[in-house]
Order: C-alpha cells, then sequence, then structure tokens
C-alpha cells in the first residue's frame, strides 16, 4: 500500500501542472489608481501631508485588493481548478481554443447560459470545454485565459494522464 501511495505522488510530482492568475489588465489597474488622487483630494483641508499619506496607502490598498482577488485557472492532480470551481477532468470533453473573432463570438453571441463561465475583461483568449457527465446540468465551462493553447493542452495532458492505467 506504502509502495503505491510513493508512486502514485511521484508520478503527480512529475506530471507538469498549469496556473495561471487571471490578474486585472492595465487599464483597470490605472482606473484603481484613479482613486488615490481622489482620497488625497478629500483628505487636503485636513493637512496636506496627511492627504498624500492616505491617498498613496487607498492607491496601494485598491491595486493590491483587485490582484489578490484575481481568481486562478490551474490544472493538477486531474483536476481542473477554475476560481472557486473545480472538476475532475475525466468528466470533461476536447479543450476548444478560441482566440480573436472566434472569442469574441464565444464570450457573446456564442455563449450558452446553461455553461459555467470565468470570464475576465481584457483577456482575450478562451478555452470552451464541454462537459460529459449526463448527470451535470452544466453544457461546458468557459473560461478566460491569456494562454488558451497552454490551458488546453494542460487539459488535454491531464485526461491522458488519468486514463492511463497505473502499474
Amino acid at each position: 500500500m506504502q509502495k503505491t501511495a510513493r508512486s502514485t505522488r511521484a508520478a503527480n510530482a512529475r506530471t507538469p501542472g498549469y496556473r495561471e492568475r487571471l490578474g486585472p489588465s492595465l487599464w483597470i489597474l490605472v482606473a484603481a489608481a484613479v482613486a488615490a488622487p481622489m482620497a488625497a483630494l478629500v483628505f487636503t483641508p485636513v493637512d496636506a501631508t496627511a492627504a498624500l499619506l492616505v491617498g498613496g496607502a487607498v492607491g496601494v490598498l485598491a491595486i493590491a485588493l483587485l490582484v489578490a482577488a484575481a481568481p486562478v485557472v490551474a490544472v493538477r492532480d486531474g483536476e481542473l481548478r477554475a476560481g472557486r470551481a473545480h472538476i475532475d477532468v475525466r468528466h470533461l470533453g476536447d479543450p476548444q481554443v478560441h482566440v480573436g473573432d472566434d472569442a469574441r463570438h464565444a464570450r457573446g453571441a456564442g455563449l450558452d447560459p446553461r455553461s459555467w463561465h470565468l470570464i475576465r475583461g481584457g483577456i482575450d483568449g478562451v478555452v470552451v470545454i464541454p462537459l460529459t457527465d449526463p448527470d451535470d446540468p452544466t453544457t461546458a465551462w468557459v473560461i478566460s485565459s491569456r494562454t488558451p493553447d497552454r490551458l488546453a493542452a494542460a487539459v488535454r495532458q491531464a485526461q491522458a494522464t488519468r486514463s492511463t492505467p497505473s502499474r
């Protein structure tokens, strides 16, 4: 029993994973940074030094919260995680990569309302992964990605690793 657990852990350690943080775009960070001078302006009648300190703290805090709250997409240990949601790769079909106009269509008019989505503005690529589980009412997962080819390849790799019988 111990030997099997060790060999499984060793195989999982060798299997390359995928991890991507869907951080905010530069324009969203710039818009959040605009809160700093607005907060400083409010405190200017009280004290100029305090206004600068409060303004700087508000700007840094707004940007830090946006970056910290950004969802993570990861494929590891036979599981796809997108934000707080996760699913075993054996319930997933073949991922479809969309970029450019195809991605705009997949995020807009082509978006199935029954699908589960993690879509972020400012990120062009989209990966649509159909579900093969007949008991799941969700038809597909639609996930934004800056590197959609790598995400699709990681899902395929995890599916191949999961379906390969171990010794």
